[in-house]
């Protein structure tokens, strides 16, 4: 394994720039060339791919985004795209993929995988949505910005008197929406995993006035449903002022966490690894807080367990 190449690709997270660094800086401890594919597999098509050296992953493990910039490519997904891919690959002599993504990126992985380029995927999606990992690059920090969310919501809610009902991503994943509305002390949560009972939103906030409660925070994931036909349905059954944030991609940006920055700089030294052993065809995850490698085609159908224990918890803490 002479060079090996890293792409990002699909919906950015906090923690991909530290995943580069890691590839970038293993890769070189050990004698390879490392190119990066600029815009996902976009770049592997139209040959966007430049050298990496130490000085382009200097200073970047704290920010957000990606520096080699990401996309979504339907072109890579036609025989004529993927025939691209394959020639420029050739061209520029790569002998290995990294991967970061979610599970479309993954599928991506596969198909090159299967027309024989050694590929490793790094799960990188905010939505913790994969099954086989404990825990994506990125949800960490995207729970950091919803809770400090809450927290200044919570302020002019109690000064006001209201409900509010904050919007959070995860279309079919309520991971963001369980942590931070239990880290944030939220009066109700509603996850796509779970059947919304508009009744019980609204006798728990009447509990709470009754007992003098100035503000209640509701944590809507946005799978579930219209977060202003909510708003507009407990207020005509409670009378509570509901107002409606929704805090859209501000969850994709800032600052990794110091977990997410770790666990990519982990995930990113044992991809290069997998590589350098011959490995192909797999992705890295963290089980027990152990970084271990499973097959792409076992991690892409293994099932996302939502945590039911976790989800009663903060039921009970938030009578």
């Amino acid at each position: 394994m002479k060079t090996i190449g890293i792409l990002t690709s699909g919906g950015d997270a906090p923690g991909l720039n530290a995943a580069i660094r890691a590839v970038v800086r293993t890769g070189i401890f050990n004698k390879m060339k490392v190119m990066a594919v600029k815009q996902g597999y976009n770049g592997l098509i139209n040959g966007d791919i430049d050298e990496m050296n130490l000085s382009s992953v200097a200073d970047i493990i704290h920010r957000g985004g990606t520096i080699i910039r990401t996309a979504r490519s339907e072109e890579f997904m036609t025989e004529k795209g993927l025939k691209k891919a394959l020639n420029v690959i050739d061209v520029f002599g790569i002998d290995g993929l990294i991967i970061l993504g979610g599970d479309g990126s993954f599928r991506g992985a596969q198909t090159l995988n299967e027309r024989g380029i050694a590929c490793v995927g790094i799960p990188c999606t905010i939505d913790n949505d994969m099954g086989y990992t404990d825990y994506t690059i990125g949800f960490f920090t995207a729970v950091e910005t919803v809770v400090d969310a809450i927290s200044k919501i919570r302020d002019t809610s109690a000064s006001h008197g209201r409900a509010n009902i904050i919007e959070v991503m995860g279309r079919r994943c309520g991971d963001i929406a369980l942590y931070s509305g239990m880290a944030g002390g939220a009066e109700s949560i509603i996850v796509p995993e779970e059947e919304l009972d508009v009744d019980k939103v609204c006798k728990r906030l009447i509990q709470g006035r009754n007992r003098g409660k100035l503000h209640s925070i509701i944590i809507l994931a946005e799978g579930v449903g219209n977060a202003y036909e909510l708003s507009k349905s407990i207020e005509e059954k409670t009378d509570i002022e509901t107002r409606v944030t929704i805090l859209g991609h501000i969850q994709r940006g800032g600052t990794p966490t110091a977990f997410d920055r770790i666990v990519a700089s982990r995930m990113g030294f044992k991809a290069v690894e997998l590589l350098m052993e011959g490995k192909s065809g797999v992705a890295v995850g963290i089980k027990e807080n152990k970084i271990y490698s499973i097959p792409l085609e076992e991690a892409l159908n293994v099932e996302k367990v939502f945590d039911e224990k976790m989800f009663d918890i903060a039921k009970v803490l938030s009578i």
